[in-house]
C-alpha cells in the first residue's frame, strides 16, 4: 500500500497526487514510469513519474480521468492508499549536453516532460519549452516548467493563453530563428506525429514518449507493442521513448481508437448519473 500524501486539482479531470514511495523516489530517473492499481483486482495503469522527493520519500503523479480505473485513482483523498505502485519501469531518458533542446508538451504530456526539462537544464542545455493545449484551463505545470527553462512558449487552440495556434507553429518558429539540436515531444499521439513531421523537414533529431495501452509492464503481454523503424517494440521495456521519425504513428493511433467506444460509453453513463442526481 502507498499512502496519498497530498492532492491538487489542475482541472475537473486532472489531479496531481503526491504518493509515499521511498524506494522508487531514490531510484527513479527522468523518463521512468510506474504502474499503479486502486483496489484489489483493479486495472493496472501506467503513469510517468513527474517528480520525486528523495528526502520525503515521495513521488508525484499526474492523473487524467479517462475511464473507470483512472476515475478511482482521481477520487482518492490524502490519507487513502493506492493498492500497488510498481517501478520505476522503462528506460530512462538519455540526458547529455546536446546544445539547444526544444521540449514540447501537449496537455497532460507536460507531466512526463517536466523531469526531462529539469534534467536537460541541469546538464547545461539551453531549454526552450512549448506548452500546448486546447485552452488556458488545460495548461498545467507552467510555473514548474519555467523554473528550468530558458524560455517558455504557450500555444492554445483558441488563443485564451499565449499564442493562438498548434504546437507545430511554435516548434517551427523556434527552428526558423535558431539552431535546434534536439526536440522532445510528449502528448497525444496525433500531436507527436505532427511535431515529428515538422522537425523532419529541418532534420532536427526528435524524441517522443509513447503512451500506449499497457497491462503487465514487463513485455510479456504485448499490449503496448508499436512499430518503430519497421520493427515491433514494446513501450514498457524498450521505451517509453523512441526516435519520433521512426515511429509508425498511424498504426499506433488506429490501435488507440479501438478503446474510444468504451470511453464514450462511460462518459455517457456519467452524464446520465449527474443529470439523475440533479433532479
Amino acid at each position: 500500500m502507498n499512502k496519498i500524501i497530498s492532492k491538487e486539482h489542475f482541472s475537473e479531470h486532472v489531479v496531481k497526487l503526491v504518493v509515499e514511495a521511498p524506494m522508487i523516489a531514490r531510484s527513479r530517473r527522468a523518463g521512468h514510469f510506474v504502474i499503479v492499481r486502486a483496489g484489489e483486482g483493479g486495472e493496472r495503469i501506467p503513469l510517468t513519474i513527474a517528480d520525486a522527493d528523495v528526502e520525503k520519500g515521495t513521488i508525484t503523479l499526474i492523473v487524467q480521468e479517462v475511464g473507470v480505473s483512472t476515475a478511482k485513482i482521481c477520487a482518492l483523498e490524502p490519507g487513502e492508499e493506492l493498492t500497488d505502485v510498481v517501478g520505476p519501469l522503462g528506460q530512462a531518458t538519455h540526458i547529455t549536453n546536446y546544445g539547444t533542446v526544444v521540449c514540447c508538451g501537449g496537455g497532460v504530456g507536460v507531466a512526463p516532460l517536466l523531469p526531462i526539462i529539469k534534467a536537460m537544464k541541469e546538464t547545461g542545455n539551453r531549454v526552450i519549452s512549448i506548452l500546448a493545449a486546447r485552452n488556458a484551463d488545460l495548461i498545467i505545470l507552467q510555473d514548474e516548467v519555467a523554473r528550468y527553462s530558458d524560455e517558455v512558449i504557450v500555444m492554445t487552440d483558441d488563443g485564451s493563453a499565449g499564442r493562438k495556434g498548434l504546437v507545430t507553429a511554435g516548434v517551427e518558429a523556434v527552428i526558423e530563428r535558431e539552431k535546434v539540436d534536439l526536440c522532445v515531444a510528449i502528448g497525444p499521439a496525433v500531436m507527436m506525429k505532427f511535431v515529428a513531421l515538422t522537425t523532419a523537414k529541418y532534420n532536427v533529431p526528435t524524441m517522443c514518449s509513447l503512451n500506449t495501452i499497457m497491462v503487465d509492464g514487463t513485455g510479456m503481454c504485448g499490449a503496448c507493442r508499436v512499430t518503430v523503424d519497421g520493427k515491433t517494440k514494446f513501450v514498457c521495456i524498450d521505451g517509453p521513448e523512441f526516435d519520433a521519425h521512426k515511429v509508425d504513428f498511424d498504426e499506433m493511433i488506429m490501435r488507440l481508437r479501438s478503446y474510444t467506444v468504451a470511453d464514450d460509453a462511460m462518459a455517457h453513463a456519467k452524464k446520465e448519473k449527474k443529470e439523475e442526481a440533479s433532479r
